[in-house]
């Protein structure tokens, strides 16, 4: 009963292969669960080229946005009767929490410091069986489909950066730097919230930068100053980073306004090199925003299931689990924005 998985099996870079793997076994607290579609995330990616920035147990299989059916529950879970064989599920990614963690008992798990996470921490979802935690599960409304559903994770991402951790009213410029998933979700939302948004890139970016526009977004190749400033000669009332370089913070602190807001969901391992005396200044608020919890992704499941929220632009494919490495090549050369695996 093994199946194929695609594992990150050491720190070196391009050290993922797809490795037979037998079914894990799970715990009372967990269910079984079979795998009907995994995105490819940018961390997969920076995993692959050995970019990333955060620790990974290797061998690891990798994949945290995922749904799929429950084939098998726990005794505990069996006996709560929440969850049962059949049920169409989405899975949120922090699969090994401390329930005593002074972040995870205000509902922050997200920010527990122990947290270990699908496909960096444990096996995640580039497989066709993997174990979950009860606890991570959330039911998929009927009429959505699993292949959008298992884009979740990313708009739960964004959701987060744009509405609890961003201040943007209805009528607000808002500049999103870096078009990739989560920077064209964190448009997508800010959007939804009634900003005006310019999704900004490079002349590399222009077939992500359409995507953008189909969320009712205007697209700016390289210097975004003209539309920032465009209203009152002050700047953008927020920029959102969700570039994987640490230099954009540089062009968000230029194109933000006094007393605006900028939010910083994009990672970047690199030294930053030029002073934030800006941020001073100019009485800016940074925010940094990372991940999600669980009112979120029943949040982001309501505005998936009634269309408000569509995945479908960024999607630019789906392919089966044993052309994984065509899909991260795609997704590593900008070619789409966002890889479905179905394994």
């Amino acid at each position: 009963m093994s199946s194929p998985a695609v594992v990150n099996f050491a720190p070196d870079p391009f050290s993922v292969e797809i490795r037979d793997l037998a079914p894990p076994e799970i715990g009372s607290d967990d269910v079984l669960l079979e795998v009907a579609a995994v995105g490819v995330c940018g961390s997969d990616l920076h995993q692959w080229t050995a970019q990333h920035s955060w620790p990974v147990n290797y061998p690891v299989v990798l994949g945290h946005e995922f749904g799929g059916r429950i084939l098998e529950t726990g005794s505990n879970v069996a006996e709560s009767g929440r969850w049962k064989s059949g049920d169409r599920v989405v899975s949120e990614t922090a699969a090994v929490i401390d329930p005593d963690n002074p972040m995870t008992r205000r509902g922050l798990y997200n920010l527990d410091t122990s947290r270990k996470g699908f496909g960096y921490g444990v096996n995640g979802a580039m497989t066709r069986y993997v174990r979950v935690p009860a606890r991570c599960l959330h039911h998929v409304p009927a009429g959505l489909e699993l292949e959008h559903a298992a884009l979740t994770e990313p708009c739960c991402v964004a959701y987060n950066a744009v509405i609890n951790n961003s201040r943007i009213r209805p009528g607000d410029r808002v500049v999103v730097l870096g078009p990739g998933t989560i920077g064209i979700l964190c448009a997508a939302v800010a959007r939804l919230a009634g900003a005006e948004v310019a999704m900004v890139g490079l002349e590399a970016d222009l077939g992500r930068l359409k995507v953008a526009e189909a969320y009712g977004c205007e697209s700016v190749v390289g210097d975004a100053t003209d539309w920032a400033f465009a209203r009152d000669g002050l700047g953008a009332d927020c920029v959102i980073d969700a570039a994987g370089v640490s230099a954009t913070l540089k062009a968000a602190l230029q194109l933000v306004r006094p007393a605006g807001w900028i939010t910083k969901v994009g990672w970047g391992p690199q030294p930053l090199n030029f002073s934030l005396d800006p941020l001073v200044q100019k009485n800016v608020t940074l925010q940094g925003s990372f991940s999600h919890n669980w009112p979120v992704w029943e949040s982001v499941l309501q505005l998936l299931a009634s269309g408000k929220l569509d995945v479908r632009p960024i999607v630019g494919g789906q392919w089966p689990l044993e052309e994984w490495k065509v899909a991260f090549e795609k997704m590593h050369h900008g070619e789409i924005v966002k890889a479905v695996l179905l394994p």
